[in-house]
């Protein structure tokens, strides 16, 4: 089986891979299409001590598991949770202490001819929503966790900071509550991506310090984090979309004078992003910047690493 493998921070394409068995509970899954995240380029850069095949974003057609989900194809959460922890036991699974992560904790991930998941993840991909769509449910799930966390509504003045790909994905379902919303980012190209979709954008310096409800930093860099939280109101919330490969230094006082609510966000429902995408209510297309096959994976992460670039997705079929 071929896949990329990550060891000591140093990517390769193997081709001496095992065909996973998948335990009880679990399926196997031929991969058909996987994007590369901005998280599997931190995990290069050592921001998480991960030994194995990268990739968690991805859809595939069920090769072993149960026969309603043969041959279909379907996308997977990415933890895999215990069943009996007091995280799981509250119904809070992605939290789970013994979790595994698709590509990040202890669990090969979806840069690969296969993968396995427990069956419990897995959502069948509705007929309607094509692959390379279908690639996009877990991030666009992330993005869409922010309303699950925080009530948005037309009312409210939100910022989103960072023109990324998440923040592309953020800005776009955000704009489904009718908010008065404003994406700034450092690229006119894929700013302008939002601006076709009505969407109001600019950069930094468009900002008025303490004017919004709502801001939501999906940049992952100190200055992305400074602009949201000195745009926000009293009483404002602040949240946080990516990930930080380094320590972030914030001043305290401010969040406590201005009585700010600060919120981490990650994993999100695929259910609701799946409903999204066989709307049609979110454009991917805008979002690929280009396609590789497998064999060529190495190539393709070279071109992700580069800024401004888009998604980049892994062709299995290819």
């Amino acid at each position: 089986m071929k896949g990329i493998w990550l060891e000591n921070q140093n990517l390769q394409l193997r081709t001496d891979l095992p065909t996973p068995t998948p335990p009880e509970g679990e399926a196997l899954v031929k991969v058909l299409r996987a994007g590369i995240c901005n998280t599997d380029l931190e995990l290069m850069r050592g921001y998480y001590p991960y030994t194995g095949i990268l990739g968690h974003e991805f859809v595939g057609v069920v090769a072993e598991g149960p026969e309603n989900l043969l041959n279909q194809r379907v996308v997977g959460e990415i933890n895999a949770s215990c069943g009996t922890c007091r995280f799981c036991q509250r119904g809070e699974p992605t939290h789970c202490e013994n979790r595994t992560v698709l590509g990040i904790v202890n669990r090969n991930g979806a840069f690969a001819d296969y993968l396995t998941l427990p069956i419990k993840n897995l959502h069948p991909v509705p007929d309607t929503v094509d692959t390379n769509a279908a690639t996009f449910t877990e991030p666009l799930a992330a993005a869409l966790e922010i309303q699950e966390q925080v009530s948005i509504t037309a009312e409210d003045r939100v910022l989103v900071v960072g023109d990324g790909k998440l923040g592309q994905l953020v800005a776009q379902s955000l704009a489904l509550t009718g908010c008065d919303l404003l994406v700034i980012g450092r690229h006119r190209q894929k700013l302008a991506n939002l601006e076709d979709l009505g969407i109001k954008v600019g950069f930094a310096n468009d900002v008025q310090d303490g004017t919004f409800d709502r801001s939501i930093e999906c940049t992952g860099n100190p200055e992305g984090f400074a602009i949201a939280a000195r745009a926000l109101r009293p009483r404002g919330t602040l949240v946080l979309k990516s990930t930080y490969a380094g320590n972030l230094t914030l001043d305290a006082s401010t969040l406590v004078v201005n009585e700010i609510t600060l919120i981490g966000s990650r994993c999100g429902p695929f259910d609701k992003a799946l409903a999204l995408l066989e709307k049609h209510q979110i454009d991917i297309n805008r979002l690929i910047q280009a396609e590789y096959p497998l064999s060529e994976g190495l190539e393709g992460f070279e071109l992700a690493q580069q800024k401004g670039v888009l998604k980049v997705l892994l062709n299995m079929e290819n």
